[in-house]
């Protein structure tokens, strides 16, 4: 029996089937077929994820698109299957992502929307040397991998149409060079170069507030995420106020789902109260988590009244000054697949 389209199982499964529109249909293969395409698979999976996820800032959205990418390869794949696949395979899931981009930019969304946060180990190119790294830790590109999958800088790509984000992402992020964007894209380079100058421009604010992630940057978030939830548990508006820059604005992406601002809260002393009015009866079950390469904080409210999220996590980012230049917190239930459920041994003990 096929595996059900309820729930797309990992592709050594799907191997013998093929995907479409929702349906799957045999796929009659040969063992040796099979194998090559399992190994395929194992080895490109992950650098394919990290394309498609900066291209979409969706964990979901990101997944399916590698899943379709192989069962495309699988239904017809490259001619010469003896050359590396890296270059074709790139090429399926960036215009696949091109595609479910301009979809997403086009449906109706309730409320802020933003990139789908990301534990870091998904992405095992951000782990230590130890690890195996299915990406270099830096490329020739002119911004480094990490950064890339940082929540501002996705943030920023939003400003992008597709195909500025795909150029930008292939010759910024991962160092191709003008021949080669062109080959993946299907354009000339003399698109590449104009389309690239586009997207720059449109990266300018980002790049001028620009802050590098190094441990440093970690430990100074880490120490401010502290100090912030201590204020927030004890309602202290001028403690928090302290931490924050004096246009710090705060963000909810809860898709209409549940209560949240559906608008932007900017400046100090309403971002301040904003958050030390979030806190009612029940204090919530917390843990710190690196989300997109840096700290964060996940949590869960066990009794969460009616209409009210029971799961969340909130994001930050520092300025060059080191206070704290915006704060996103996610309630959406899609957004928050990929976030592992809070571990009460690891909960911290200010919120208890």
């Amino acid at each position: 029996m096929p595996p059900s389209p309820a729930e797309k199982p990992p592709l050594s499964e799907l191997a013998r089937y093929r995907w479409s529109y929702g349906k799957i249909t045999h796929m009659p293969e040969t063992d040796a077929n099979f194998e090559h395409f399992d190994t395929v698979f194992r080895s490109e999976q992950h650098y394919l994820f990290g394309i498609c996820y900066r291209m979409l800032g969706s964990t979901a959205d990101a997944d399916d698109l590698v899943q379709e990418t192989f069962l495309r390869a699988m239904d017809r794949g490259p001619k010469d299957t003896q050359r590396p696949w890296r270059p074709w395979l790139t090429r399926v899931a960036i215009n696949l992502s091109r595609d479910s981009l301009r979809e997403r930019q086009r449906r109706p969304y309730v409320g802020p929307w933003l990139p789908s946060p990301l534990e870091t180990d998904p992405l095992k190119e951000f782990m230590d040397t130890e690890v195996h790294a299915y990406e270099p830790q830096c490329t020739q590109g002119r911004y480094e991998l990490l950064e890339s999958v940082s929540l501002a800088f996705l943030t920023a790509l939003e400003a992008l149409n597709p195909l500025q984000r795909a150029v930008l992402l292939l010759r910024d992020v991962f160092g191709y060079d003008g021949r080669e964007t062109a080959e993946a894209l299907e354009i000339n380079e003399a698109n590449v170069r104009q389309t690239l100058g586009r997207a720059r421009q449109r990266m300018e604010v980002y790049d001028a507030a620009r802050v590098g992630i190094d441990q440093h940057h970690r430990d100074q978030l880490l120490s401010k995420l502290g100090r912030f939830m201590e204020g927030v548990v004890t309602k202290d508006v001028s403690a928090i106020e302290a931490l924050l820059a004096e246009n710090v604005r705060t963000v909810n992406d809860s898709a209409g789902e549940f209560f949240a601002a559906r608008v932007p809260v900017i400046g100090r002393n309403k971002v301040a109260r904003f958050h030390t009015g979030l806190i009612q009866k029940e204090m919530p079950l917390t843990e710190i988590r690196i989300i997109n390469g840096l700290p964060a904080i996940v949590g869960e409210i066990a009794n969460a009244p009616e209409g009210y999220a029971s799961r969340f996590v909130t994001t930050s980012w520092l300025d060059r000054h080191g206070q704290v230049a915006s704060i996103s917190t996610y309630v959406a239930v899609e957004k928050l697949i990929g976030i592992r459920r809070v571990d009460p041994e690891a909960a911290l003990s200010a919120f208890q």
